[in-house]
């Protein structure tokens, strides 16, 4: 009888792999996010901020020249680009999995849109020559489940950032939200969002901080400023 336990159990345990083997594999990122693009507002998503604060102070604590190099992973269609032409930065790329996102930045910026370097690119095969100086990612990462795809993240930004140069982070804390848009993300302590990066980054500073939706709801953000080695 307990053979037969063990029997039904690995056959359980099999099945349910299988079945999640199946769902990733249907599960199309690139689509999903193209969808949300086409079909909601920016201010109808968790995510807007029309002056994303939080984000702005942490490159003003960085001293960059203008000409310093910036990229913003997973910008989609946020105002950060705005505010960093805004303020001089001649340098700027922004990098998202979403033709949509990034067409609507476009539209908005209309002829200052040529001052960006757009990258329609999933992070996780994004490839590049270029060294950035400083490197945002704001609730793009915490999207990273799987192993593997946290991995490849690592080997991208320990390649794509100059020595010296900076990596800031932010991804929904252990007391933030366990989805998003419909997806499972990663929750993070600033503990252990520091040692995923301590191989190839050293840890400046950190932050977590309250973000309220446009839906008056609260998510609570872990940030990490941290310094390649």
């Amino acid at each position: 009888m307990r053979n037969l336990r063990l029997i039904v159990s690995l056959s359980d345990l099999f099945t349910a792999y299988i079945k999640h083997q199946i769902l990733m594999e249907e599960f199309n990122k690139k689509q999903h996010w193209e969808e949300i693009y086409s079909k909601k507002l920016i201010t109808e998503v968790s995510w807007y901020q029309k002056v994303p604060q939080t984000s702005l102070d942490f490159i003003e604590r960085s001293v960059l020249s203008k000409d310093a190099s910036i990229i913003d992973v997973g910008g989609g269609d946020s105002f950060l680009v705005d505010h960093l032409l805004e303020k001089g930065f001649t340098d700027v790329s922004v990098l998202d999995i979403s033709k949509k996102a990034l067409d609507r930045a476009k539209q908005r910026l209309d002829k200052k849109a040529n001052a960006v370097q757009w990258i329609e690119s999933d992070v996780t095969t994004f490839e590049s020559d270029k060294k950035f100086d400083f490197w945002h990612d704001r609730a793009a990462f915490h999207f990273l489940t799987e192993a593997d795809d946290i991995e490849k993240y690592k080997r991208i930004v320990g390649k794509s950032i100059q020595s010296d140069g900076l990596l800031v982070i932010g991804t929904f804390s252990e007391n933030g939200p366990k989805k998003c848009s419909g997806i499972p993300i990663k929750q993070y302590s600033i503990d252990q969002l520091s040692k995923t990066f301590d191989t190839d980054f050293e840890l400046i500073n950190t932050l977590e901080v309250d973000h309220t939706t446009p839906f008056d709801t609260i998510q609570n953000f872990t940030f990490c400023c941290l310094r390649r080695k």
